[in-house]
Formats: C-alpha cells, sequence, structure tokens
C-alpha cells in the first residue's frame, strides 16, 4: 500500500471505518471535494490538538511528549486496520513521532523550560560552617531559571516550520531524483491489433455548451477512495490471476504490452452520479479482453466474482458471467491515445461496460480472484451497496444552462443520454409539462458509449421548465419516481428551468 505519512494513513483508517449513513452525507455533501475536506479536516484537528498540548506542556513537559505518545499510538492502529495491511507504512508514523519528540524538546529549551542544576546552596540554607548571617552577609540566591526569551522561542518554531516544509517538498521530489517509480512518460504504448476507426464528425453535434463526446483525460471525473494518487512502478507492477482457476499464472507489464490489444469506445459512470449529474466520462480505452486472461487460466464451475483488488488494497467484485458474454470488458493500459494517467489508474485498470465503475473499474489493479459472491465481498458490497449494478438509463440536459437566459422564439435544447450495453433508442423533451417530442440523436460508435441529443423548441418571453427522458434499446422508458443514487444508483427526469426574454 505504501502510505505515504501518518495523516493519510489515519485518513484511510477513517475513510474505511466511517457509518455508512455517514459516509453517504458525505459522499452527497462534499462530492468529489470529500478527500480534501477529510485531509483539511485532519490537519486542522492535529494543529488544535497540538496548540492545546503545547501550552500544556509549558506547565508540565510530560503531558506533550505523553500526547505525542497517545498519536503515535492512534497512527500505528490506523495502519493495521487499513485495508492494505502494509506493515512497513509504520515507518513514517514511528518517524513522525520521533521528530515530534525532538521538536517539542528544543521548543520547551527554547521557551526556558529546561532548569539547570543549581549552582549556589538553596534559598534559607545556612551557610556553610553554620550560625547566621552576619551584618553585611548575602544570603545565596535560588535556583535560577534558564529563560533565553521570546526570540529563541519564535526563531527556533520558525525553524521547525521552515524544516516541515522543507521535509514534505523532498519527499516528493527525492523519488524522483533517485530514479523511483515510472510514470506514464516511460511507457511507450504499441498500436492496437485492432485499431478503431476516427470517430465520425457526426459523433458531434457542435452545440456550444454540449458535452463533448470524447472526455479529454484532464476533464474525466475521478471518484474513488484513494487520498493519495497511488503511484505504482510499471517496471514492478504484477497481476495474480487466481482463485477458482485451474491455470493460475501471474503477468507484468511487458508481456501485456506484448499481447495483441484492442480499442474501444466506453463510457463510465459513477453511482455517485445524482440525477443530472457529471460524474459519466466517454473515452477511448486501449486493452486486452478480460475474457482472454480468463480462458488462459481456466475459470472453474461456480466462480461467478472476479475479485479484483487495486494497489492501495481497495477491492472490486464483477459477475464473472459479464465479462465473459462478448462485451469489450478490457485489461486497460492507454485512455483517449495515451498511458492512462495516474489518477485514472496508471499503469494498469479493469473497463468493463454497462456496470456502475464500483462493480466494473478497478484502478491500479494488481489482483484478480475468482470466487463466489456467496463467499467473499468486496469494499462497497460489505457496506450494502448493490451487488450486481448495471447502469440506469439517464438522460441530462446541457443546454441551455440551468437558470440561464435564452432569446425568446426558437431555443435549442440539447444534453446527453446513456444506457451502456443496451444503447439509446430515443431521447424525449417537454416544455412546461407539455407533450413530449422526440429529440434528434447524434450518431454513435456502439452500445457501449453516450450520445448527444438536440431538439429546437419554440417559446414565448417567461421562465420555462424543461424535462428529459430517454428509451433505451430494450424499450424500457426512463422512469420519473427518484431514488437516491446509493445503493444501486439515481433515477428520475432531470430537469432545468430557464427564461426566455
Amino acid at each position: 500500500m505504501g502510505t505515504a505519512s501518518p495523516v493519510v494513513a489515519v485518513g484511510d483508517a477513517l475513510v474505511d471505518n466511517t457509518p455508512q449513513a455517514l459516509a453517504e452525507w458525505a459522499i452527497s455533501l462534499f462530492g468529489t471535494a470529500d478527500k480534501i475536506v477529510l485531509v483539511s479536516g485532519i490537519v486542522v484537528i492535529l494543529l488544535l490538538v497540538g496548540g492545546v498540548l503545547g501550552v500544556a506542556a509549558l506547565r508540565r513537559p510530560s503531558l506533550g511528549y505523553a500526547g505525542l505518545a497517545v498519536f503515535g499510538v492512534a497512527g500505528v492502529a490506523a495502519v493495521f486496520i487499513g485495508r492494505g495491511g502494509d506493515t512497513w507504512a509504520v515507518l513514517p508514523v514511528l518517524a513522525a513521532a520521533a521528530v515530534g519528540a525532538l521538536c517539542l524538546a528544543a521548543l520547551l529549551r527554547a521557551a526556558g523550560r529546561v532548569r539547570p542544576a543549581a549552582q549556589n546552596s538553596p534559598q534559607g540554607t545556612a551557610p556553610e560552617g553554620g550560625g547566621s548571617a552576619g551584618e553585611g552577609d548575602t544570603a545565596s540566591p535560588g535556583p535560577v531559571e534558564h529563560r533565553p526569551g521570546r526570540r529563541a522561542f519564535v526563531l527556533t518554531s520558525a525553524g521547525i516550520a521552515a524544516g516541515a516544509g522543507a521535509a514534505g517538498v523532498l519527499s516528493r521530489l527525492v523519488p524522483g531524483w533517485l530514479g523511483g517509480a515510472g510514470g506514464p512518460e516511460t511507457v511507450a504504448l504499441p498500436a492496437a491489433a485492432r485499431p478503431l476507426p476516427a470517430l465520425p464528425a457526426a459523433t458531434n453535434l457542435g452545440i456550444p455548451g454540449l458535452t463533448p463526446f470524447t472526455t479529454p483525460n484532464s476533464d474525466f471525473y475521478r471518484i474513488d477512495t484513494a487520498l493519495t494518487v497511488p503511484r505504482p512502478d510499471p517496471g514492478r507492477w504484477r497481476l495474480r490471476i487466481h482463485g477458482m482457476v485451474d491455470r493460475p499464472f501471474e503477468i507484468d507489464m511487458a508481456e501485456l504490452l506484448d499481447l495483441p490489444l484492442v480499442e474501444a469506445d466506453i463510457t463510465l459512470t459513477c453511482v455517485s452520479n445524482q440525477v443530472g449529474g457529471n460524474l459519466a466520462g466517454n473515452a477511448r480505452w486501449l486493452g486486452y479482453p478480460l475474457a482472454e486472461l480468463l480462458r488462459r487460466a481456466g475459470v472453474q464451475a461456480g466462480a461467478d466474482q472476479i475479485l479484483a483488488t487495486s494497489h492501495d488494497g481497495w477491492t472490486c467484485g464483477t459477475p464473472t458471467e459479464v465479462v465473459m458474454d462478448g462485451r469489450d470488458a478490457l485489461l486497460a493500459v492507454g485512455m483517449n491515445g495515451e498511458p492512462l494517467p495516474h489518477r485514472h489508474g496508471f499503469p494498469v485498470r479493469t473497463v468493463v461496460p454497462g456496470l456502475y465503475g464500483f462493480v466494473s473499474a478497478t484502478k491500479w489493479v494488481t489482483d484478480l480472484k475468482l470466487t463466489r459472491f456467496s463467499d467473499e465481498q468486496a469494499y462497497w458490497a460489505q457496506r450494502d451497496w448493490a451487488v450486481k449494478a448495471p447502469i440506469r438509463t439517464m438522460s441530462r440536459i446541457d443546454v441551455p444552462a440551468p437558470l440561464g437566459r435564452v432569446d425568446a422564439g426558437e431555443v435549442v435544447l440539447a444534453g446527453v443520454a446513456w444506457a451502456q450495453h443496451r444503447g439509446v433508442d430515443a431521447v424525449e423533451v417537454r416544455v412546461d409539462g407539455g407533450e413530449w417530442s422526440e429529440a434528434e440523436l447524434a450518431k454513435v460508435p456502439g452500445i457501449d458509449t453516450w450520445v448527444q441529443w438536440v431538439a429546437e423548441v419554440d417559446v414565448e418571453p417567461g421562465r420555462h421548465d424543461v424535462q428529459v427522458r430517454a428509451t433505451d434499446a430494450t424499450g424500457y422508458v426512463q422512469t420519473s419516481d427518484r431514488a437516491e443514487p446509493i445503493p444501486s444508483g439515481a433515477t428520475g427526469w432531470h430537469q432545468i428551468a430557464f427564461t426566455a426574454t
């Protein structure tokens, strides 16, 4: 797992052990900023508690050292209850505790809390030889407390703060200087054995404000439980395939890149996506068919689950039958013509169309175990999320923007719709609760991607409400019933309001 810091170790433990209701509330409230909020909260709490301990240590230094010990024990405990189980991760925790103790000692000395041994006899003690002090005698002074002053304390504090900042910067730079884990720029992707043709112009309707058919890598949504993005070394990466198979084996990056890779256009969707949300994205993926790897291993009867494990210990359960039914389920290495970015699973991830990401899309994948759903539960299944989670038929309005202003008369409505591995047959819109009218659909390369749609309506000046619904290729019409995303995906019609002037 390679936890990078005590803050991350504690954060991972909090993520994995937060009550389900609280976790769902945080996801709905903070969305993709949930990790930033969590880490910032931990840092703020550490600063506040550290300040309280510092004040207490000025009176009783033992309280400060005891507080550091408690933090150290909590950090070690967080490492061992973390999902990765990497015992080496205790080293940065122990190092932080030791450095903290040294810094506390330096601050206490600078604050004058270190008392040197008394140079004179205690106050009130008679001079050697007995008798009282005579006229002209001076009584021995009491012990002298060393107080270097505010300047020394401020300089020491500033030095510690500067050292902490420098250590943080070096922790990012040194691995690269020493030739650490290679990044996407070190991997040369081979050409696909079955390259796809360029996308026809008709996949993009060219309407300003409409979501593009292909999502740039930099704009693709990221949802996962990792507080810091894992950075596995592609030179050391290996995938283990085992469990209920006849021929378990391992494959490394060089062997994977030598296999006949294929391309596939696939839209991914997060189960946390609200109606009208943007946690969906489409890319052209490059990878090797997962089904071929499973055939090589020889899947045994009854193995209905592929339990995938990420580099950071997260697990994902994918139905075996879905991977083997002929769809473009990939062990992906490329995204939109480039190696996978770190944040999207470099060096290797799984991509299975038609299922929400939490049961199909394991980033930084290192292990595939064939097992049974009745025997083992993946990360989110343990938290009562759906076990088999097909993506629901969904549509979204992009144009006009919510609460936007447009010219009265002919107004362009546009958006995207998806029903991965079923395909979208129709999209309909209605204004102000009137009759449904069918929109025009753009072209798509297959049933595993979203599709752009457009409709033109005439409106009078004033405020108007627009609703949209999609019909998939099975004939299912998107329901108006509202359901929250957890545990198996949101439902309902997307609706916006705009003003015509």
